[in-house]
């Protein structure tokens, strides 16, 4: 199936988008892909968040994005949940409209740190704001709007894509009916802190970052290879990080002058490092990875408590998924969504995933979580 990139601008001069920190975008577009027929009723759409390094396209084949130059790699044109959206896949396109949108910030077609700031005429850079998770969910809002749809079936989204879905879900009670959050938390952990600002670091101290204005030089990627490395063996289990390795083609250590490459495993990282520079943008990546250092269910819902958060919500259905050899979301963060949900009274379920390839077995393993989802999609108990 081959699939196409759809954009949808809104905001003006006179009618900017606000931010949660006050600042405003003139303009703003969002990139997006949409699989499967809206009904008359409009009642069978399904919006899907895409993960931290993600992008609009989630099924089919899309060979090339408008104004995006190298970024679009071999290793985006497959659709990222390509094993999960199709006629009867999980994310049935004969039942189902499925929308997904590269989010606010994003590198892949939506209005972000290397778009034109039509003020200046030159990429924002620098300048482009900070953003938050409601940010990008209250863009998304926008794009509902335009699509006239005004209550969706079900919002889907994994990792800091189930935050999004939970911010939707609370701060926008009324515009859906059934919840799944897919390895996720109502909050960023303190360990996840941790790596996330090691991340941060390592961009921000190599010498091309040039505090992010290096679209006209030298891009920031060895700061951005070692991020990815540094967050890398947060995704994918180690077990299943020494059982890659072995097919590893070596990488050669012309970066290391002191220390030379021994292991496959090190060949294994350093791969995934050099190979993530070529699609993602060192900017993009710091402002998401600021919001997620930012989230908090309940202060983004300006209450209390996470209880507080879903008092609106006792119509919704949730399906809360967990991975149980995930160490980037644990299970734990999982465990407490669902008592908060008992405790406010919403109606859900919890399944845990057993697989061995860690966190990132949502991205992976279609066939461990596709009973479940199409399931919980066509029959909202």
């Amino acid at each position: 199936m081959n699939v196409e990139t759809k954009f949808f601008t809104f905001a003006d001069e006179t009618n900017p988008f606000r931010l949660r920190s006050g600042q405003t975008l003139s303009t703003v577009t969002l990139a997006y892909e949409t699989y499967g027929e809206l009904n008359a009723d409009k009642s069978n759409a399904i919006l899907l968040f895409h993960a931290l390094s993600g992008s609009q396209h989630a099924a089919g084949i899309n060979p090339a994005v408008p104004g995006i130059g190298d970024l679009w790699t071999e290793e985006c044109k497959t659709g990222w949940w390509d094993g999960f959206i199709g006629p009867g896949k999980a994310l049935d396109t004969d039942k189902f409209f499925i929308i997904c949108a590269n989010y606010l910030g994003g590198c892949y077609g939506s209005t972000g740190p290397s778009s034109i700031n039509p003020a200046t005429g030159i990429p924002y850079a620098a300048a482009f704001p900070n953003i938050c998770m409601a940010d990008i969910v209250d863009s998304q809002i926008h794009l509902l709007n335009y699509l006239e749809i005004g209550c969706l079936h079900a919002v889907i989204g994994a990792s800091l894509a189930g935050m999004q879905c939970l911010s939707l879900a609370t701060r926008h009670p009324e515009r859906v009916r059934l919840v799944i959050p897919i390895a996720t938390s109502m909050r960023s952990s303190i360990l996840q802190r941790i790596h996330n600002f090691e991340q941060i670091y390592a961009i921000e101290r190599d010498p091309h970052f040039q505090g992010g204005n290096y679209y006209q030089g030298t891009h920031p990627d060895e700061g951005l290879a070692l991020a990815r490395i540094i967050s890398h063996k947060t995704f994918v289990s180690l077990g299943q990080m020494n059982h890659r390795a072995r097919d590893e083609v070596r990488q050669p250590d012309d970066d290391l002058t002191f220390y030379h490459v021994n292991f496959p495993v090190e060949s294994y990282v350093l791969h995934q490092g050099k190979k993530f520079v070529r699609r993602f943008d060192a900017n993009t990546y710091l402002r998401v990875l600021e919001a997620w250092q930012k989230y908090d269910l309940a202060k983004e819902a300006n209450v209390n408590s996470y209880v507080e958060s879903f008092a609106c919500c006792r119509h919704q259905r949730y399906m809360v998924f967990s991975i149980d050899s995930d160490v980037c979301f644990y299970p734990d963060e999982q465990e407490a969504l669902a008592t908060t949900l008992e405790q406010a009274g919403i109606p859900s379920r919890r399944i845990t995933v057993h697989s061995d390839k860690g966190h990132d077995a949502f991205l992976l393993e279609s066939k461990l979580f596709t009973p479940h989802l199409a399931y919980t999609l066509e029959n909202s108990w």
